[in-house]
């Protein structure tokens, strides 16, 4: 499982406005048509897809509920 928050660079406890922001500066960042990295449209793919999830309250619910069972599930030792 990907983590989105680190993709978006923000904390777990970030605001819908937060998220915005941050999509906004990552995907002009990594958009291919900016960036020439030959990784770039991975980025901005991995970018587009943790705004997805974050910015809709049912999906980021449904994400920390499976991010935290994992956690649970593995703890570091």
């Amino acid at each position: 499982m990907t983590d989105h928050y680190a993709a978006l660079d923000v904390s777990s406890a970030a605001t819908l406005a937060d998220i915005k922001k941050a999509f906004r500066q990552k995907a002009s960042q990594y958009h291919p048509d900016r960036n020439p990295d030959p990784l770039a449209p991975q980025y901005f793919r991995a970018v587009q897809e943790a705004y997805d999830v974050l910015s809709d309250t049912d999906k980021r619910q449904t994400y920390d509920d499976n991010r935290r069972r994992k956690l649970l599930a593995s703890p570091k030792a």
